[in-house]
């Protein structure tokens, strides 16, 4: 966003080593988004220097009936309260240090310990009873999940580790409003706060419609919403937006029949393939380093599906 005082003071930015503003001033948006369909539930606006967690816990409220999934960075006493008493189931990751000692181990490898509150002792009352599920992906690192689904038999270990996995959707839903949507490498244009946070609601209610329409084209065609592409619904909209001149439900009617009518042909993705690709580096190597040649970024490969097993050593 345009580095004026008012954005700078209400949102902050990055600094150097010596305090000095390194950067233009940002905000921080966290979203509460399904991971079937990409459509944004709720959404906060905070600041730069602001915590991903508080603008979590502001969205409590919205997540009643829903199984919530949250990366490692989220795990708190305060979170797991709010959203509990809101109605809402949780499914989060979390550190090897968090509800580290186990209380009961249970049927399917998974054990009952205690979350609580940073510094405090595991028998402090402020802490909460979670489930915590270890296991492992292709023989990789342990992943650790914690949930408030005590149930080893209602809602098995091994299931919910599989649906852990699905929180990688929302990373697909930023890249459609960042880069596809809004443009890559493009800011946003207000030069008051007000004005930033009704830009970026905004881009999140022009993605909410185009999410909306491609589920109605998936429902009437009976397939995953995963299949249409966004881009080309996106370049319909566009074309559509250009052409039309008022909002009237014939005309309506006319641009949702012209995108059904090319499902089957050209905006039917198919079953998206499993994909993986090496880590390299995203920038080329100076060529006054003194190391050899790295190696260069290549397209992506055909990948295996991931095997995952439960921690052996809760099993025994």
């Amino acid at each position: 966003m345009p580095d004026t005082e008012a954005n700078r003071r209400a949102f902050g930015g990055p600094s150097d080593a010596r305090g000095n503003d390194a950067g233009f001033p940002q905000a921080r948006v966290v979203t509460l988004t399904e991971t079937g369909t990409h459509a944004s539930i709720d959404a906060r606006v905070g600041g730069f220097n602001g915590g991903e967690r508080e603008l979590a816990i502001a969205m409590a409220g919205s997540a009643a009936g829903m199984l919530v999934i949250m990366d490692r960075g989220f795990p708190g006493v305060e979170l797991w309260k709010a959203y509990t008493a809101a109605g809402a189931h949780l499914l989060l990751r979390a550190r090897s240090c968090v509800a580290r000692r186990p209380v009961q181990i249970l049927a399917d490898g998974s054990y009952l310990a205690r979350m609580n509150l940073a510094g405090q002792k595991g028998a402090h009352p402020g802490g909460v009873l979670v489930r915590v599920i270890e296991y492992q992906v292709d023989e990789g690192g342990i992943i650790r999940l914690l949930t408030d689904l005590l149930d080893p038999y209602v809602h098995p270990a091994a299931e919910l580790a599989t649906l852990y996995h699905e929180r990688w959707e929302v990373e697909s839903s930023y890249r459609q409003i960042k880069t596809f949507q809004r443009g890559p490498g493009q800011v946003l244009r207000s030069a008051g706060p007000d004005l930033v946070r009704q830009e970026v609601w905004a881009h999140l209610v022009v993605h909410h419609c185009l999410t909306r329409i491609i589920m109605e084209l998936a429902d009437g065609h009976g397939i995953d919403p995963d299949r249409l592409s966004f881009i080309k619904i996106l370049k319909h909209v566009r074309r559509s937006v250009v052409r039309q001149c008022a909002d009237t439900p014939a005309k309506v009617r006319k641009f949702m029949a012209m995108p059904a009518s090319k499902v089957c042909r050209k905006l039917d993705n198919r079953a998206r393939r499993l994909r993986e690709a090496a880590r390299l580096l995203k920038r080329p190597e100076s060529k006054y380093s003194y190391r050899g040649k790295v190696q260069q970024r290549g397209p992506t490969g055909k990948a295996r599906p991931k095997a995952i097993a439960l921690n052996p050593t809760l099993l025994q």
